[in-house]
């Protein structure tokens, strides 16, 4: 177990060197004059010079992608002479549209999107998997058609949709919570879970109802199973064939799925935060786009990408625990 982890892990070390790079890369190939973004409509070209010098943007492209890689490690200074200023460890470069530097914008916006997709996929998995479950089970009968009936509609209708219409009738009509104003939950754990609440429903519809037909899939197509069949045999009651031969045989691709996707919403729900009013990584990525503030889309775009590969990992981890034969591929 030990050598497949830590094959993963150097995988998973090149991918992010390899990532790091494409997105550098990527974003300063843009064409357009990062240093002109950096101040509005009366900056002359003594100015544009100046910050392209404060910026490290007149350097080799090499040489900034190295200062960028160190900042993250060690920090960074900005400028030369007195018109210098340090960007703390990890330092993800400096946004000139917020006055501020890019580390503490993200740090700022994790907690909100962190909060709303634990929520949200501890709802969709103890729904989604205990209604495929109970699908699986009554297979044909009337619990079965209506779980995959409800789970078809709620998987067909769009995030912007939902959310708009709990946020229409649940508070502009039916005024039963009040309008989105988030709150830390350590400040006021009312005031949070009222913001969270139809947020985390959102999105828990949309991915319970994949989730409750993926389960379902895989239980009934584990339950044909030789070994199933032999377990009966043996006079195991059902509780103890579902739970420890049938469920955990069609895990694995659950767990892919749900470290994917939880890592995808890790990396920002744009819509659901937009709509709600969110300030989350994926409300700060949209106003990043809109602005042209190139060194915060570029740490988004980064952050999100980390989580999905530490996602991978993750999986490849739990499935060598579920599957002992994957440690041998």
């Amino acid at each position: 177990m030990f050598p497949y982890i830590v094959r993963r892990i150097f995988i998973m070390i090149f991918m992010l060197t390899i990532l790091s790079i494409v997105t550098f890369l990527l974003f300063n190939a843009v064409p357009t004059d990062p240093a002109r973004l950096t101040c509005g409509k009366t900056c002359t070209p003594e100015i544009v010079a100046a910050n392209r010098i404060r910026l490290g943007l007149d350097q080799p492209l090499y040489t900034q992608y190295i200062d960028w890689i160190r900042g993250i490690f060690v920090g960074r200074t900005y400028g030369s002479g007195s018109a210098t200023f340090d960007c703390a460890t990890p330092c993800l470069g400096y946004s000139f549209r917020n006055g501020e530097e890019v580390t503490v914008l993200i740090l700022d916006a994790v907690p909100v999107t962190m909060y709303l997709a634990v929520g949200a996929f501890l709802l969709w998995m103890l729904i989604g998997i205990s209604s495929g479950i109970i699908a699986a089970k009554h297979h044909g009968k009337w619990q079965d058609r209506a779980i995959m009936g409800v789970s078809l509609v709620g998987y067909s209708l769009p995030v912007f949709f939902l959310g708009l219409l709990f946020l229409v009738f649940v508070i502009v009509r039916w005024n039963l919570l009040p309008y989105p104003d988030y709150a830390s939950p350590f400040e006021d754990p009312v005031a949070f879970f009222q913001t969270m609440l139809l947020p985390w429903l959102t999105l828990a519809i949309l991915y319970a109802a994949y989730y409750a037909r993926l389960t379902r899939s895989q239980m009934l197509e584990t339950m044909g199973e030789d070994y199933i069949r032999t377990a009966r045999a043996k006079g195991l009651s059902e509780r103890v064939v579902f739970r420890k031969h049938a469920l955990r045989a069609g895990l694995t691709p659950i767990v892919t799925s749900a470290g994917l996707d939880l890592a995808g919403l890790l990396g920002g729900a744009v819509i659901t935060e937009y709509i709600f009013s969110l300030p989350g990584l994926g409300r700060l990525a949209i106003g990043a786009v809109t602005d042209y503030d190139l060194p915060t889309i570029t740490a988004t775009v980064l952050i999100a990408a980390v989580f999905v590969i530490v996602a991978n990992l993750i999986v490849d981890i739990l499935y060598a625990a579920i599957d002992p034969r994957v440690r041998l591929t």
